[in-house]
């Protein structure tokens, strides 16, 4: 475990140094006031197929208003420290109140959270319906059956961190394997295939759900906390700077099953602009009252 928070910090370091070189072009002298020729945002997102919708709809929200949109991809922890530092305006990928807490404690002083941007999260372990136990607490006794092995995300995600909590509130004989979103659907995919065992760190909203049949296991110890909601954060100064943009962000809200019909489209194959244009074109009354505008 301590290898995984290790490489955890080390990428952290890495993605956030790509981050400031890719994004300085697009920083001005006075903190990010926008020209009055053209509009422009920066949007920093987590690759989490749930970021990875709510990012592409609301770029193309930002683009209905007249913005040069660029979104860049990022881990937790730099894009925390990116949107505090000012090189990204902002992200709707923070995952609150219990995912990203430390996150939050390090960097919420010199950020704004906007508000939250969907409600009725969760994070917790996840197995198949098939799987014979319900509870984080049996896991020790079939620990063969799961070959000891939790299979987990990105090192530095949130999730992670509270895996890595549960593992010693539970006394659990795991080991926690880091991979990534799609590393992680990939073997839930290829076990769920054969009925074999498997753990998985889980989130919802995720397509996975959608797909095959899951269920989280009980967490009596509350490690995982309760319901989490995403919130819409932004860099210091833009409301002051753009109001019209920051307007768009406090406005942009939406459901669990919008973001799953977004994210199941792309998971199916098309691409993230096309699934982003697909929910937008379904949903213009929605759309328009994010852009504050009746027509």
């Amino acid at each position: 475990m301590k290898q995984n928070k290790k490489f955890g910090f080390i990428l952290a370091g890495l993605t956030l140094l790509a981050v400031a070189f890719v994004l300085c072009a697009g920083c001005t002298g006075d903190g990010g006031a926008q020209s009055p020729e053209q509009k422009s945002i920066s949007i920093g997102y987590v690759l989490w197929d749930s970021e990875i919708a709510s990012t592409n709809v609301l770029k193309q929200v930002f683009e209905k208003a007249g913005y040069d949109v660029t979104i860049t991809a990022v881990d937790a922890a730099p894009l925390y420290q990116a949107v505090a530092s000012g090189d990204v305006d902002c992200t709707v990928s923070a995952w609150l109140p219990r995912t990203q807490k430390a996150y939050m404690d390090e960097f919420g002083d010199s950020l704004d959270l906007v508000g939250k941007n969907l409600e009725g999260a969760r994070i917790g372990l996840v197995v198949p319906t098939y799987v014979t136990i319900d509870s984080i607490e049996e896991m020790n006794g079939v620990k063969e059956k799961f070959e000891g092995e939790i299979v987990g995300i990105d090192a530095g995600a949130g999730v992670m961190k509270t895996t890595d909590e549960a593992i010693e509130a539970y006394g659990l004989e795991y080991d926690l394997i880091s991979s990534s979103g799609a590393g992680m659907t990939a073997a839930l995919k290829k076990a769920v295939g054969r009925e074999e065992w498997i753990v998985v760190t889980g989130w919802t909203p995720h397509w996975k759900f959608a797909r095959w049949d899951l269920k989280y296991l009980e967490d009596p110890k509350g490690v995982y906390g309760g319901d989490e909601y995403i919130g819409t954060l932004a860099r210091t100064g833009l409301a002051q700077d753009d109001p019209e943009a920051y307007a768009i962000l406090k406005r942009f809200h939406w459901t669990p099953d919008d973001m799953a019909s977004v994210m199941l489209d792309i998971e199916d194959g098309t691409s993230h602009e096309d699934a982003a244009k697909k929910w937008i074109d379904a949903h213009p009354d929605q759309v328009n009252a994010w852009l504050g505008s009746k027509a």
